[in-house]
């Protein structure tokens, strides 16, 4: 058995559901599978002291997980008095309608497709409730539209899809970008410099407890990645399909179709940058 505190990010042990910071408590929901890991983190947010708490990522349209996020809140005296989103994919933000229905509560989002209500979020905005304080940092590159949120007070960060607690996310091309995404991997590693953040609360995984040596080890895997590519394409290998049997060898075939994504995401930043011919437009 491999020591956690070894593998990158130092993953915390034991169950994922429950308290994880002073501020933050996780509901797993049962939607396990080769993408979502042991299922889609439902942070619910609140000051120690208040009754109203913020929902981050209600998760799938799943009535007993949704139900079980308010019931979770409820029994800590607490009510769900807002809802955001850290992007559209159906894992995080399918629930969201039928959650603010149970709850009564605005959805806000980056993406005005998947709000409920007047406003949004902005980048450096702070979002304030019952004494909770989280700053919108944004994060695009696994989607146009991923939003993580700092937790000034805990010296953590949600960061959806963006830092995953286990493995490596996709950038899920076209939506996604690679160039986007490696600027919001510095951004992060802005956030453990210059702010203190040492806690990564992701959207599938366990909790990180190094959250400088998470965002150091995916931009490592990140530009090994993209070395490995531009070789397979100096080799002969031009389609995503192939680039991606050739490079993703030893990754389990069922991932495939998810490693094209980000195959296509490297292909067409290499050609951006000149450095594999051919013109943008994979």
């Amino acid at each position: 058995m491999t020591d956690a505190g070894a593998l990158p990010g130092q993953p915390r042990g034991g169950v994922l559901s429950g308290p994880a910071t002073a501020r933050a408590v996780n509901v797993l929901a049962p939607n396990a599978s080769a993408m979502t890991l042991d299922g889609t983190n439902t942070w619910i947010l609140a000051e120690p002291d208040s009754d109203l708490a913020v929902v981050v990522d209600p998760g799938p349209l799943d009535d007993g997980h949704l139900r079980e996020v308010i019931a979770t809140a409820e029994r800590a005296g607490r009510r769900v008095a807002l809802t955001l989103l850290t992007h559209g994919h159906p894992d995080h933000a399918e629930g969201a309608g039928r959650f603010a229905e149970l709850t009564g509560t605005k959805v806000r989002a980056l993406d005005p497709a998947l709000r409920l209500g007047d406003e949004g979020l902005r980048a450096g905005q702070v979002v304030s409730v019952g004494g909770l304080e989280l700053r919108v940092v944004p994060t695009p590159g696994h989607t146009a539209d991923s939003l993580s949120f700092h937790l000034p007070a805990d010296r953590a960060v949600l960061t959806g899809d963006t830092i995953l607690g286990r493995g490596t996310t996709v950038v899920a091309h076209p939506d996604g970008r690679l160039g986007d995404y490696l600027d919001s991997l510095r951004r992060l590693r802005s956030l453990t410099v210059d702010d203190g953040v040492h806690t990564v609360l992701p959207g599938h995984g366990p909790v990180l407890e190094d959250a400088q040596g998470a965002v150091e080890f995916y931009l490592a895997h990140r530009a090994h990645r993209l070395a490995q590519v531009e070789t397979a394409v100096e080799n002969g290998f031009h389609s995503p399909s192939e680039v991606v049997a050739h490079v993703y060898a030893d990754v389990d075939r069922s991932l495939w179709p998810a490693a094209e994504w980000s195959v296509r995401a490297q292909l067409e930043y290499l050609k951006e940058h000149g450095l594999i011919p051919g013109p943008p437009g994979y």
